[in-house]
Protein backbone atom coordinates (compact mmCIF):
# COMPACT_ATOMS: atom_id res chain seq x y z
CA UNK A 1 0.00 0.00 0.00
CA UNK A 2 1.09 3.05 -0.83
CA UNK A 3 2.02 6.03 1.64
CA UNK A 4 -0.31 9.03 1.20
CA UNK A 5 1.18 12.12 1.33
CA UNK A 6 0.61 14.69 4.62
CA UNK A 7 0.59 18.66 3.33
CA UNK A 8 3.57 20.90 4.60
CA UNK A 9 3.24 23.08 7.49
CA UNK A 10 2.54 26.70 7.00
CA UNK A 11 0.88 27.41 10.10
CA UNK A 12 -0.04 24.36 11.39
CA UNK A 13 -0.03 23.19 15.27
CA UNK A 14 -0.08 19.80 15.26
CA UNK A 15 0.48 17.13 12.80
CA UNK A 16 -3.14 16.44 11.11
CA UNK A 17 -4.94 12.99 12.13
CA UNK A 18 -7.84 11.78 13.13
CA UNK A 19 -8.56 14.09 15.62
CA UNK A 20 -10.11 16.14 13.17
CA UNK A 21 -13.33 13.98 13.30
CA UNK A 22 -15.14 14.41 16.56
CA UNK A 23 -18.44 12.94 17.13
CA UNK A 24 -20.99 14.21 18.51
CA UNK A 25 -24.03 13.14 20.49
CA UNK A 26 -27.15 15.95 20.64
CA UNK A 27 -30.41 15.39 21.89
CA UNK A 28 -32.63 14.84 18.80
CA UNK A 29 -35.67 16.84 18.33
CA UNK A 30 -38.50 15.03 17.64
CA UNK A 31 -40.06 18.07 14.99
CA UNK A 32 -36.84 17.79 12.98
CA UNK A 33 -35.58 14.41 13.20
CA UNK A 34 -36.46 11.06 13.03
CA UNK A 35 -34.78 8.79 15.80
CA UNK A 36 -32.38 6.56 14.06
CA UNK A 37 -32.61 8.49 10.45
CA UNK A 38 -28.84 7.70 9.43
CA UNK A 39 -29.04 9.88 6.68
CA UNK A 40 -29.05 7.29 3.69
CA UNK A 41 -30.03 8.42 0.70
CA UNK A 42 -32.55 6.20 -1.88
CA UNK A 43 -29.57 4.55 -3.36
CA UNK A 44 -27.80 3.72 0.01
CA UNK A 45 -24.82 6.33 -0.44
CA UNK A 46 -24.14 8.50 2.52
CA UNK A 47 -25.48 11.65 3.29
CA UNK A 48 -22.91 14.51 3.39
CA UNK A 49 -23.87 18.00 4.82
CA UNK A 50 -21.42 21.48 4.14
CA UNK A 51 -21.75 24.50 5.33
CA UNK A 52 -19.92 26.65 3.03
CA UNK A 53 -19.04 27.33 -0.92
CA UNK A 54 -15.11 26.01 0.23
CA UNK A 55 -15.64 23.63 2.17
CA UNK A 56 -18.13 22.21 0.19
CA UNK A 57 -16.22 22.38 -3.08
CA UNK A 58 -13.77 20.71 -0.73
CA UNK A 59 -15.83 17.72 0.30
CA UNK A 60 -17.17 17.34 -3.75
CA UNK A 61 -13.57 17.03 -4.85
CA UNK A 62 -13.07 14.28 -2.11
CA UNK A 63 -16.21 12.52 -2.04
CA UNK A 64 -17.02 12.02 -5.58
CA UNK A 65 -19.78 9.92 -6.54
CA UNK A 66 -19.41 8.59 -2.83
CA UNK A 67 -21.81 10.55 -1.38
CA UNK A 68 -24.45 12.54 -1.68
CA UNK A 69 -23.02 16.34 -0.58
CA UNK A 70 -25.81 19.29 0.72
CA UNK A 71 -24.30 22.72 1.04
CA UNK A 72 -25.88 25.25 3.31
CA UNK A 73 -24.10 28.35 2.40
CA UNK A 74 -24.92 29.09 -1.44
CA UNK A 75 -22.77 31.53 -3.42
CA UNK A 76 -22.29 35.17 -2.39
CA UNK A 77 -23.78 34.28 0.86
CA UNK A 78 -21.94 35.41 4.33
CA UNK A 79 -21.19 32.52 6.39
CA UNK A 80 -21.13 35.49 9.87
CA UNK A 81 -24.49 36.11 10.04
CA UNK A 82 -26.40 32.70 8.21
CA UNK A 83 -29.61 31.56 9.28
CA UNK A 84 -30.75 27.97 7.80
CA UNK A 85 -33.88 27.54 7.01
CA UNK A 86 -35.91 24.98 8.24
CA UNK A 87 -35.57 22.40 5.05
CA UNK A 88 -31.65 22.62 5.79
CA UNK A 89 -31.98 21.42 9.46
CA UNK A 90 -33.90 18.90 8.32
CA UNK A 91 -31.19 17.92 5.82
CA UNK A 92 -28.84 17.99 8.68
CA UNK A 93 -30.88 15.86 10.70
CA UNK A 94 -30.74 13.20 8.16
CA UNK A 95 -26.87 13.39 7.67
CA UNK A 96 -24.63 10.97 8.34
CA UNK A 97 -21.92 14.39 8.12
CA UNK A 98 -21.23 17.29 8.35
CA UNK A 99 -18.22 19.27 7.08
CA UNK A 100 -17.30 22.54 8.76
CA UNK A 101 -14.95 25.15 7.96
CA UNK A 102 -14.07 25.37 11.81
CA UNK A 103 -11.91 28.06 13.23
CA UNK A 104 -15.05 30.04 14.63
CA UNK A 105 -16.22 31.14 11.58
CA UNK A 106 -20.14 28.96 11.94
CA UNK A 107 -20.98 31.08 14.70
CA UNK A 108 -24.66 29.76 13.99
CA UNK A 109 -23.35 26.55 14.17
CA UNK A 110 -24.01 24.87 17.93
CA UNK A 111 -27.91 26.24 17.77
CA UNK A 112 -28.19 24.86 14.34
CA UNK A 113 -27.21 21.17 15.51
CA UNK A 114 -29.08 21.10 18.53
CA UNK A 115 -31.98 21.89 16.35
CA UNK A 116 -32.06 19.60 13.92
CA UNK A 117 -31.00 16.89 16.21
CA UNK A 118 -27.71 16.27 14.05
CA UNK A 119 -25.74 12.71 15.86
CA UNK A 120 -23.23 12.13 12.71
CA UNK A 121 -19.95 12.72 12.51
CA UNK A 122 -18.69 16.04 12.51
CA UNK A 123 -15.30 17.08 10.36
CA UNK A 124 -13.70 20.31 11.28
CA UNK A 125 -11.49 21.79 8.54
CA UNK A 126 -9.67 24.00 10.34
CA UNK A 127 -8.48 21.27 12.86
CA UNK A 128 -4.41 21.85 13.94
CA UNK A 129 -4.20 25.11 11.94
CA UNK A 130 -3.14 27.90 14.19
CA UNK A 131 -5.31 31.34 13.78
CA UNK A 132 -4.13 34.48 13.98
CA UNK A 133 -5.79 36.95 16.19
CA UNK A 134 -7.40 40.53 16.21
CA UNK A 135 -3.96 41.78 17.44
CA UNK A 136 -2.08 39.88 14.58
CA UNK A 137 -1.22 40.93 10.84
CA UNK A 138 -1.81 44.56 12.46
CA UNK A 139 -2.09 47.48 9.53
CA UNK A 140 -0.06 50.16 8.36
CA UNK A 141 -1.92 52.42 10.88
CA UNK A 142 -0.48 50.72 13.85
CA UNK A 143 2.64 51.31 12.59
CA UNK A 144 2.79 54.90 11.46
CA UNK A 145 2.44 54.35 7.70
CA UNK A 146 1.03 57.84 7.23
CA UNK A 147 4.17 59.29 8.33
CA UNK A 148 6.02 57.59 5.67
CA UNK A 149 6.66 54.07 7.14
CA UNK A 150 8.81 51.23 4.74
CA UNK A 151 5.67 49.03 3.87
CA UNK A 152 8.71 46.59 3.42
CA UNK A 153 9.45 47.08 7.24
CA UNK A 154 5.86 46.43 8.02
CA UNK A 155 5.92 43.14 6.55
CA UNK A 156 9.06 42.03 7.96
CA UNK A 157 7.33 42.96 11.20
CA UNK A 158 4.18 41.07 11.17
CA UNK A 159 6.12 37.73 9.44
CA UNK A 160 8.37 37.96 12.54
CA UNK A 161 5.68 37.97 14.64
CA UNK A 162 3.87 34.79 12.60
CA UNK A 163 7.31 33.00 13.57
CA UNK A 164 7.23 33.69 16.96
CA UNK A 165 3.20 32.56 16.92
CA UNK A 166 4.17 29.84 15.49
CA UNK A 167 7.11 28.62 17.75
CA UNK A 168 4.21 28.91 20.71
CA UNK A 169 2.03 25.57 21.79
CA UNK A 170 -0.77 27.66 21.92
CA UNK A 171 -2.61 25.52 24.50
CA UNK A 172 -6.42 26.77 25.09
CA UNK A 173 -6.47 28.57 21.50
CA UNK A 174 -10.06 29.89 21.69
CA UNK A 175 -10.73 29.95 17.70
CA UNK A 176 -13.48 32.26 18.18
CA UNK A 177 -11.13 34.76 18.93
CA UNK A 178 -9.61 33.67 15.47
CA UNK A 179 -9.64 34.89 11.88
CA UNK A 180 -10.89 32.04 10.35
CA UNK A 181 -10.69 32.82 6.66
CA UNK A 182 -7.79 30.26 6.70
CA UNK A 183 -8.62 28.88 3.06
CA UNK A 184 -7.21 32.27 1.26
CA UNK A 185 -3.49 30.63 1.57
CA UNK A 186 -3.85 27.32 -0.49
CA UNK A 187 -1.29 25.72 1.56
CA UNK A 188 -3.77 26.12 4.51
CA UNK A 189 -6.45 24.79 2.11
CA UNK A 190 -3.87 21.31 1.64
CA UNK A 191 -4.61 21.10 5.12
CA UNK A 192 -8.23 21.65 5.33
CA UNK A 193 -8.72 19.03 2.57
CA UNK A 194 -6.34 16.41 4.20
CA UNK A 195 -8.70 16.92 7.77
CA UNK A 196 -12.00 16.58 5.67
CA UNK A 197 -10.71 13.48 3.62
CA UNK A 198 -9.74 11.62 6.93
CA UNK A 199 -13.09 12.25 8.08
CA UNK A 200 -15.09 11.29 4.88
CA UNK A 201 -13.15 8.03 5.62
CA UNK A 202 -14.46 6.93 8.65
CA UNK A 203 -17.96 7.56 7.19
CA UNK A 204 -20.24 4.58 6.95
CA UNK A 205 -20.31 3.72 3.71
CA UNK A 206 -18.11 6.29 1.94
CA UNK A 207 -15.50 4.47 -0.28
CA UNK A 208 -12.40 5.40 1.90
CA UNK A 209 -9.88 4.00 -1.01
CA UNK A 210 -11.78 6.42 -3.72
CA UNK A 211 -11.68 9.62 -1.38
CA UNK A 212 -7.93 8.73 -0.49
CA UNK A 213 -7.16 8.88 -4.41
CA UNK A 214 -9.38 11.87 -4.69
CA UNK A 215 -7.48 13.60 -2.59
CA UNK A 216 -3.97 12.94 -3.91
CA UNK A 217 -4.94 14.05 -7.03
CA UNK A 218 -6.81 17.58 -5.64
CA UNK A 219 -3.43 17.93 -3.38
CA UNK A 220 -1.32 17.89 -6.35
CA UNK A 221 -3.47 20.50 -7.91
CA UNK A 222 -3.28 22.88 -4.83
CA UNK A 223 0.84 22.38 -4.69
CA UNK A 224 0.74 23.24 -8.32
CA UNK A 225 -1.67 26.88 -7.13
CA UNK A 226 0.54 27.05 -4.55
CA UNK A 227 4.12 26.96 -6.67
CA UNK A 228 2.31 29.04 -9.49
CA UNK A 229 1.44 31.90 -7.26
CA UNK A 230 4.56 32.13 -5.41
CA UNK A 231 6.09 31.79 -8.60
CA UNK A 232 4.21 35.22 -9.82
CA UNK A 233 4.58 37.16 -6.76
CA UNK A 234 8.62 36.74 -6.40
CA UNK A 235 8.49 38.54 -9.40
CA UNK A 236 7.47 41.78 -7.54
CA UNK A 237 9.60 43.57 -4.73
CA UNK A 238 8.55 43.27 -1.25
CA UNK A 239 8.23 46.67 -1.23
CA UNK A 240 5.37 46.79 -3.71
CA UNK A 241 3.18 43.46 -2.62
CA UNK A 242 0.67 46.24 -1.35
CA UNK A 243 -2.53 44.89 -0.68
CA UNK A 244 -6.27 46.93 0.59
CA UNK A 245 -9.44 44.89 0.74
CA UNK A 246 -12.59 44.99 1.77
CA UNK A 247 -12.86 43.33 4.39
CA UNK A 248 -10.19 41.60 6.96
CA UNK A 249 -10.36 38.09 4.88
CA UNK A 250 -7.28 37.59 3.35
CA UNK A 251 -4.60 37.91 6.23
CA UNK A 252 -3.25 34.64 5.98
CA UNK A 253 -2.74 34.68 1.66
CA UNK A 254 -0.99 37.73 2.84
CA UNK A 255 1.43 35.80 5.23
CA UNK A 256 1.78 33.17 2.76
CA UNK A 257 3.19 35.36 -0.03
CA UNK A 258 4.93 38.17 2.27
CA UNK A 259 2.25 41.01 1.38
CA UNK A 260 1.76 44.00 3.13
CA UNK A 261 -1.50 44.29 3.98
CA UNK A 262 -2.31 48.53 4.39
CA UNK A 263 -5.86 48.09 5.19
CA UNK A 264 -9.58 47.16 4.59
CA UNK A 265 -12.79 49.08 4.03
CA UNK A 266 -14.70 47.17 6.69
CA UNK A 267 -11.73 47.64 9.67
CA UNK A 268 -13.52 43.84 10.60
CA UNK A 269 -13.30 39.53 9.96
CA UNK A 270 -17.21 40.02 10.03
CA UNK A 271 -18.48 41.20 6.43
CA UNK A 272 -21.54 42.64 7.83
CA UNK A 273 -19.28 45.44 10.25
CA UNK A 274 -19.60 49.13 8.40
CA UNK A 275 -16.72 51.48 8.47
CA UNK A 276 -16.68 54.78 10.31
CA UNK A 277 -16.26 58.00 8.88
CA UNK A 278 -12.89 58.26 10.76
CA UNK A 279 -12.25 54.81 9.65
CA UNK A 280 -12.19 55.76 6.17
CA UNK A 281 -10.50 58.92 6.17
CA UNK A 282 -7.55 57.02 8.02
CA UNK A 283 -7.90 54.18 5.32
CA UNK A 284 -7.26 57.04 2.67
CA UNK A 285 -4.43 58.37 4.53
CA UNK A 286 -2.63 55.32 4.63
CA UNK A 287 -3.28 54.62 0.91
CA UNK A 288 -1.53 58.05 -0.44
CA UNK A 289 1.13 57.72 2.29
CA UNK A 290 1.95 53.67 0.67
CA UNK A 291 1.40 54.11 -2.77
CA UNK A 292 -0.98 51.84 -3.14
CA UNK A 293 -2.92 51.81 -6.22
CA UNK A 294 -5.98 49.74 -5.87
CA UNK A 295 -8.82 48.90 -3.65
CA UNK A 296 -10.31 45.71 -4.07
CA UNK A 297 -14.16 45.01 -3.42
CA UNK A 298 -15.07 41.53 -2.70
CA UNK A 299 -18.08 39.63 -4.86
CA UNK A 300 -20.03 38.95 -1.97
CA UNK A 301 -20.17 42.43 -0.40
CA UNK A 302 -21.18 46.24 -1.72
CA UNK A 303 -19.00 47.51 -3.72
CA UNK A 304 -20.27 51.33 -3.21
CA UNK A 305 -17.59 51.88 0.67
CA UNK A 306 -14.70 50.65 -2.07
CA UNK A 307 -15.29 52.53 -4.70
CA UNK A 308 -15.76 55.64 -2.36
CA UNK A 309 -12.23 55.23 -0.94
CA UNK A 310 -10.67 54.57 -3.96
CA UNK A 311 -12.41 57.64 -5.41
CA UNK A 312 -10.96 59.91 -2.68
CA UNK A 313 -7.69 58.43 -2.71
CA UNK A 314 -7.08 58.73 -5.89
CA UNK A 315 -6.78 54.60 -7.67
CA UNK A 316 -8.80 52.16 -9.10
CA UNK A 317 -11.14 49.85 -7.67
CA UNK A 318 -11.82 46.14 -8.63
CA UNK A 319 -15.38 45.69 -8.22
CA UNK A 320 -18.22 43.90 -10.47
CA UNK A 321 -16.44 41.03 -12.89
CA UNK A 322 -13.08 42.07 -11.25
CA UNK A 323 -13.72 41.59 -7.30
CA UNK A 324 -11.70 39.32 -5.13
CA UNK A 325 -13.69 36.29 -4.12
CA UNK A 326 -13.40 36.30 -0.27
CA UNK A 327 -15.95 34.77 2.29
CA UNK A 328 -17.74 32.97 -0.90
CA UNK A 329 -17.01 31.03 -4.29
CA UNK A 330 -18.63 32.23 -7.07
CA UNK A 331 -21.83 31.44 -8.77
CA UNK A 332 -21.85 28.15 -11.45
CA UNK A 333 -20.48 29.51 -14.45
CA UNK A 334 -17.95 32.16 -12.84
CA UNK A 335 -14.48 32.31 -12.49
CA UNK A 336 -14.88 31.29 -9.03
CA UNK A 337 -17.60 28.71 -9.10
CA UNK A 338 -14.35 26.80 -7.85
CA UNK A 339 -11.99 26.99 -4.84
CA UNK A 340 -8.82 26.55 -7.46
CA UNK A 341 -10.84 29.22 -10.01
CA UNK A 342 -11.36 31.38 -7.32
CA UNK A 343 -7.59 31.69 -6.53
CA UNK A 344 -6.79 32.01 -9.73
CA UNK A 345 -8.79 35.22 -10.69
CA UNK A 346 -7.80 36.90 -7.09
CA UNK A 347 -3.94 36.23 -7.48
CA UNK A 348 -4.63 37.15 -11.40
CA UNK A 349 -6.05 40.36 -10.45
CA UNK A 350 -3.87 41.30 -7.83
CA UNK A 351 -0.65 40.94 -9.54
CA UNK A 352 -2.01 42.12 -12.60
CA UNK A 353 -2.97 45.72 -10.12
CA UNK A 354 1.01 45.86 -9.63
CA UNK A 355 1.69 45.89 -13.07
CA UNK A 356 2.20 41.83 -13.55
CA UNK A 357 1.62 39.59 -15.95
CA UNK A 358 1.16 36.38 -14.85
CA UNK A 359 3.15 33.22 -16.26
CA UNK A 360 0.91 30.50 -17.86
CA UNK A 361 -0.58 28.42 -15.60
CA UNK A 362 0.60 24.75 -14.86
CA UNK A 363 -0.72 21.73 -16.50
CA UNK A 364 -2.49 20.51 -14.02
CA UNK A 365 -4.36 24.01 -13.81
CA UNK A 366 -5.60 23.99 -17.21
CA UNK A 367 -8.94 22.61 -18.50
Amino acid sequence: MTSRRIPPARRVRTTIGTGAVLAIGVLALASCATPGASGADADGGPSIVATTTQVGDFTRQLAGDTAEVTQLLAPAQSAHSFDPSAAQLLALADADALVVNGAGLESWLDDAVSASGFDGVLIDASTGIELYGTGDHDDAADSDAADDADPADAADDAHDHADEASDDEHDGHDHGDGNPHIWTDPELAEHMVHNIAHGLETVSGVDAAAVAANEEAYLAELDALDAWVEENVDTVPEAQRLLVTNHDAFTYFIDAYDLTFVGSVIPSFDDNAEPSASEIDDLVAKIRATGVKAVFSEASISPKAAATIASEAGVTVYSGDDALYGDSLGVEGSPGATYLGSQIHNATLILESWGVTPSPLPALLQG
